[in-house]
């Protein structure tokens, strides 16, 4: 049977957000009998041309207030500024309504904020872009907020992280629609993988530190990045700070915003990925240099933070040298 697959648009929408989900539906279709082929739809929160984040108009096949079909799939898009925009009672009012007619909703990257403007997310689990993931949290307290997921599946409400990671929520989608023989085709046709890898974490900052550049805590973290290699116990830190042990582990929480260990973790892996960008180091050399046991615990430690090993990271982003 075929799917009415609609995207919702506005005026600084992020292009990506729209094509890439669409060219995966759209290429979908090569792989399908024509009574299961998808149906894409375009609804601008205007009328009119749109100028995306890019500098590309977009025309929507209708405007929002003619959009009353029940979609099987209505997903709104993101855009660098959608964080502080708003658009209006009437719209959110649409956007309710409409996700409870869809059989599926959802957001691509940033698009998050539209639905929580709307009451959409209230006691959800989701995820948004990285960069985003704190300000979606602050404003939805009831809304629980995975800023590593590249996309998030709770009940019929779907969440995908940055711009790309629509191209992966859309291939999810699609297997659950018709299975991964079908993805996978789709996935070749576009070149990309049927499921990446890993979280956010791998693309984004990883450390931020919260302290006041001149307190003690930020000279400890100063202290722990020149000296990755050092045991870096509390003991130690502590001195660093001329405090107390039991002293300093609560001040560094309450600044910094998360423990010792956990920042000094945060440091070496950080570290890490800047060699294994940077540089043919073998990896045991680069566990060393950045204060790992051996290389079996730096590709544990990234396992568990990042979701990919040192090797596959490297293999993702080196640059040539």
């Amino acid at each position: 049977m075929s799917k009415t697959v609609a995207i919702v648009v506005f005026a600084g929408v992020q292009s990506l957000d729209v094509t890439g989900p669409m060219d995966v539906f759209c290429e979908a279709n090569r792989f399908l009998d024509p009574a299961e082929h998808y149906r894409l739809e375009v609804i601008g929160v205007e009328h009119g041309a749109m100028a995306c984040s890019n500098g590309l108009a977009l025309n929507a096949h209708r405007h929002y207030s003619e959009a009353l079909e029940a979609y099987d799939l209505l997903l709104v898009a993101g855009g660098p500024q959608l964080p502080l925009m708003n658009f209006g009672a009437a719209f959110d009012t649409w956007l309710r309504e409409a996700s409870a007619r869809a059989q599926r909703f959802g957001s691509i990257c940033n698009g998050a904020f539209m639905l929580a403007r709307a009451g959409l997310l209230e006691s959800k689990t989701v995820t948004t872009h990285w960069g985003d993931a704190a300000a979606l949290a602050a404003l939805c307290p009831g809304t629980r907020v995975e800023a590593d997921r590249l996309y998030v599946q709770d009940g019929e409400l779907y969440t995908s992280a940055g711009v790309t990671a629509g191209i992966d929520l859309s291939l999810f989608l699609l297997t659950q629609d018709h299975g991964p023989e079908v993805a996978l085709s789709v996935a070749k046709r576009l070149v990309v993988f049927t499921q990446r890898s890993g979280g956010q974490s791998q693309f984004s900052p990883f450390l931020t530190p919260h302290a006041e550049p001149t307190s003690a805590v930020a000279l400890v973290q100063l202290h722990v990045l020149a000296n990755l290699t050092g045991d870096l116990t509390i003991a130690d830190l502590a001195n660093a700070a001329n405090m107390s042990a039991r002293n300093f582990s609560r001040v560094f929480a309450r600044e910094a915003k998360i423990t010792p260990a956990e920042f000094v973790e945060r440091a070496r892996v950080d570290a890490a990925r800047v060699l294994l960008e940077s540089t043919r180091a073998p990896l045991k050399t680069v566990a060393y240099q950045c204060g790992f046991r051996d290389a079996q615990h730096m590709r544990s430690v990234f396992n568990r933070r990042l979701g990919v090993t040192p090797q596959q990271f490297r293999l993702n982003f080196a640059v040539s040298i």
